[in-house]
């Protein structure tokens, strides 16, 4: 589609908004007051909805997408991280990092989970695969939820490859994180790195899993046999 512009876009999935799933998107997704959506708003459109737009709209030009992605509505931001994944994956590596710096730039407009966790890997971590981390441990320092969800969601890419030491150092480093989605998440990659290396993930609880919070525990733990997990949570390990 030539000279397609992102607000022709946004006109289109106006029609395929949904009240009553946007009500309930907007009470999964924690929006209100106090909680991590707080403001954040919904068209009520199903992901595999948007999965295809992305592939109708796929040649949308990059200027386009980052007016997608400064949208106050989730699912065009969200439009516009499935656009920038299918583009890292077919792109030149000139491009590439134009897109990794488009969303380095605008990673303030990435702030929910499925946000993070739709792009994180498939950009940032695809990115830095072979490159230096000291991104990944910038954004593990943030203040913000999301910069610190990204830092470990990224992990995955490596994790896919064989590569876990980027994975465990910001794992120690959000230990103590007190962010219940940051440390779900953590708890997440190391059961990752547990399906590929159990001795692994058994050397790093063991130096560290009776100071790890019980969330971030139980994901980390959710795959080993039943005693085990039961020693563990109680500390007899």
């Amino acid at each position: 589609m030539r000279n397609l512009k992102a607000k022709t876009i946004q006109r289109e999935l106006r029609q395929l908004s949904d009240a009553a799933i946007a009500a309930h998107s907007q009470r999964f997704f924690k929006t209100g007051p106090g909680e991590y959506g707080e403001g954040d708003r919904f068209l009520g459109i199903r992901v595999p909805v948007l999965r295809r737009s992305a592939k109708k709209y796929k040649s949308l030009d990059m200027t386009e997408v980052e007016k997608l992605l400064h949208s106050g509505y989730h699912e065009e931001r969200l439009l516009a991280l499935l656009l920038l994944v299918d583009k890292y994956k077919t792109e030149d590596n000139s491009a590439r990092q134009h897109i990794y710096q488009l969303y380095v730039r605008n990673i303030n407009h990435i702030n929910n989970w499925d946000l993070v966790d739709t792009s994180a890997p498939h950009i940032v971590g695809a990115h830095l695969l072979g490159k230096s981390k000291q991104p990944l441990f910038e954004f593990s320092r943030s203040e913000n939820l999301w910069q610190r969800r990204i830092a470990i969601i990224s992990c995955l890419f490596f994790i896919h490859r064989m590569q876990f030491s980027t994975a465990l150092k910001i794992s120690k480093m959000l230990l103590y994180d007190k962010e219940d989605l940051v440390q779900k998440a953590v708890g997440w990659i190391l059961r990752e790195i547990g399906k590929r290396n159990i001795a692994v993930e058994q050397s790093f609880l063991a130096k560290h899993y009776q100071q790890m919070p019980r969330t971030m525990l139980r994901y980390a733990i959710e795959k080993f046999p039943a005693d085990s997990r039961h020693r563990y949570l109680k500390g007899e390990l």
